[in-house]
């Protein structure tokens, strides 16, 4: 099975909840990831809150065409109980 970003909202920080195709959802903290020349703009709150999820990606996208592959998002999910 393929995994897809259905669902993705921010909560607060640099952390956010996404809902998987395989029925998973949590939340993601992405803060110690967003190094290098296409991620540190998002260390900046308000261009972090700006994500969406790319129905051809099928993934969280920023405005700077930053994104991350489901599959590393669904490794880093703390799941709500």
């Amino acid at each position: 099975m393929i995994l897809h970003v259905i669902e993705a909202r921010y909560l607060h920080d640099y952390v956010i909840w996404i809902r998987f195709s395989d029925g998973s959802a949590g939340e993601v903290d992405l803060e110690e990831e967003l190094e290098g020349e296409v991620f540190s703009p998002l260390k900046k709150v308000e261009k972090f809150r700006g994500l969406n999820v790319d129905a051809e990606l099928n993934t969280v996208v920023w405005g700077n065409v930053a994104d991350f592959a489901p599959e590393f998002l669904r490794e880093k999910i703390r799941v709500l109980t």
